[in-house]
């Protein structure tokens, strides 16, 4: 009901009343939300996305965003030791004079008052117009420069400071710089000069786009203006925002199905068409860095192509193998399915010679050894959750131990009439093939089995824990750590905890390495080039999965690491011998 109008002596138009004029706006404001909503379904937010993804070309190998905040360089620069310390201070130390030192810059006078929290950096793969044949990924610098581009994306908080940066740009030691125009966007680019030829551009007085290559500065100009980013690329905008975090160090992010292709070109690592087929199901794989006060997590994400034909099993059941090891576990693998793990296995690694081991193998060694068909006779019955772990043995003073450790498999069965089977079947394997002694017995009341080696020593042990529960222990005799139940097990560590992501929960598997510990007493295999640096600044290592819907997974990674002390200060850039004077532009034809 409208409100009265009250008259008055003096002729005078009506006013709308109260209600009709709080109704229409209320209508306004409906409508436009309504029309705001229909006209962004399916465009992407760039919110939650790294800087530059409305920017980048979508055939991007990888790009890497990174912090401008010199508080969070510091403190990535306290973690580790000393000898990692001095190896990252070297690595900064290259990476400024290569990119600013060398061309007349210092970051805190030239650019950190005009540029924005974060800069991204991206590798492009090489034009298909210009590469007939996609060439696999150069280490050189001649040949990584004909082989791909490099796109940076700085975004601009002070448009007025980075307009006069670009049109004042320091003297060259050679050649000149050239000013040009593409789709009425103004380029300046260097010319004449040896080694890399750098080029920018100043979108929409927003981000500065630098490149290596003339030609990357208009496929960036082009993916800008025709939509046709990294942020378009199926399943980047849906997945990015699951990773996001506040104030992230660094974020990245790896175009799958494109460096499969120049992978698969590679003379030296060739990937078969199977192999191939695979990774193309496969679309970006994506992560957010973030810096704490005992180390450094990672939050991953992975996604499957949008057209792929290929769907994952949303079935998040792991999270209780902890609770069954003890406290001085050194390493922790647990799973929700080993079944449905291993036929995963099977479909991305069949012939593909980077796994480690194939399936075909694996098949082949399980039935020369034990007679035994790997799928029939085992996995048949392992589709629930299961871990693998490694647990020291308790020295006893005055004995001689023949292992340190017991490699510990527990599966939850499904099937445990055809588990008990299965173990049988093996036990008579043992007893006949091997000539082990099968040896039944207790521990805390629950019957075991033992197998005895010819010369006498206890090789391995297997059992049931409760529900359904089956365990192998090959080692040393650690039976009495997991029978009965662990009244202190790793799940209530303090190093645990503090290192094994609770998020996702629920999950589908984790995984803890108590790095330090296992240095200490056992080798471990090298994975990468001067990996004993990086093992002896960790402390330890914990990783949370999940499906998190039928296309992608999410995984949080934790690194504890030790700390170095506060750093000295990076050595001082070369003084330029540059000149001052501002240089002279020429305009190209």
């Amino acid at each position: 009901m409208a409100l009265p109008i009250v008259s008055v002596p003096m002729k005078k138009k009506k006013k709308p009343s109260l209600v009709l004029t709080l109704s229409s706006a209320g209508l306004l404001i409906g409508a436009g939300s309504a029309a705001y909503w229909l006209l962004t379904q399916g465009q992407p937010s760039f919110r939650d996305l790294p800087v530059g993804a409305n920017i980048i070309p979508q055939d991007a190998l990888f790009t890497v965003s990174l912090t401008t905040d010199p508080r969070q360089w510091q403190k990535l620069r306290e973690f580790g030791t000393k000898e990692t310390q001095a190896e990252l201070d070297k690595n900064l130390v290259q990476l400024r004079d290569r990119f600013l030192t060398n061309n007349g810059y210092d970051f805190q006078k030239d650019i950190a008052p005009w540029v924005g929290d974060e800069i991204t950096i991206a590798i492009l793969a090489p034009q298909a117009a210009n590469q007939p044949v996609p060439k696999p990924i150069a280490t050189d610098g001649d040949a990584a420069s004909s082989q791909q581009s490099m796109v940076m994306v700085l975004p601009v908080k002070s448009q007025e400071i980075a307009k006069n940066i670009l049109a004042q740009p320091k003297t060259l030691k050679q050649g000149k710089w050239v000013d040009r125009t593409y789709q009425g966007i103004a380029i300046k680019q260097n010319e004449g000069q040896s080694g890399e030829n750098f080029s920018a551009a100043l979108l929409e007085g927003r981000f500065l786009v630098i490149t290596d290559n003339p030609q990357a500065t208009e496929r960036a100009i082009d993916a800008y203006k025709s939509k046709t980013s990294l942020a378009r690329i199926g399943g980047f905008a849906e997945n990015f925002p699951k990773i996001t975090n506040y104030q992230p160090f660094a974020q990245f992010y790896v175009n799958v199905p494109t460096a499969a292709k120049i992978a698969a070109a590679s003379p030296n690592r060739h990937l078969p068409a199977q192999v191939l087929a695979q990774l193309q199901n496969n679309q970006g794989l994506a992560g957010t860095v973030t810096l704490e006060s005992e180390g450094i997590r990672l939050k991953g994400v992975s996604w499957l192509n949008p057209n792929s034909q290929r769907l994952l099993a949303v079935e998040n059941k792991a999270g209780k193998m902890q609770s069954r090891v003890p406290a001085e576990t050194l390493m922790m693998l647990s799973g929700g399915n080993l079944q449905r793990l291993w036929g995963d296995y099977v479909l991305t690694s069949q012939g593909n010679p980077l796994s480690p081991i194939s399936p075909e193998q694996l098949r082949g060694g399980v039935k020369s050894l034990t007679n035994l068909d790997l799928d029939q006779d085992l996995l048949s019955w392992m589709k629930g959750e299961f871990a693998v772990s490694i647990i020291p043995t308790t020295q006893k003073e005055g004995s001689s131990e023949d292992f340190r450790a017991g490699l510990v498999v527990m599966v939850q069965a499904s099937n445990r009439e055809s588990a008990e089977a299965s173990l049988q079947k093996l036990d008579d394997v043992m007893k006949n093939q091997y000539q082990f002694q099968i040896q039944p017995g207790k521990v805390a009341g629950q019957p075991i089995i033992n197998w005895i080696a010819p010369y006498g020593t206890l090789t391995a042990t297997h059992g049931w824990l409760d529900e359904n529960v089956a365990f192998l222990v090959v080692g040393a005799p650690i039976s009495g750590k997991i029978l009965p139940k662990p009244s202190n097990p790793l799940a209530n560590t303090l190093p645990f905890q503090q290192t094994v992501p609770k998020e996702p929960n629920p999950t589908n598997g984790q995984f803890f390495l108590d790095v330090e510990r296992t240095a200490k007493n056992f080798p471990l295999p090298t994975l990468t080039p001067n990996q004993q640096p990086l093992l002896a600044a960790t402390r330890s290592i914990g990783v949370t999965s999940a499906v998190s819907d039928n296309r992608s997974n999410r995984y949080d990674i934790f690194f504890t690491l030790k700390k170095a002390g506060k750093p000295a200060a990076l050595p001082s850039p070369v003084s330029s011998s540059l000149p001052t004077t501002t240089p002279s532009v020429t305009k190209s034809p």
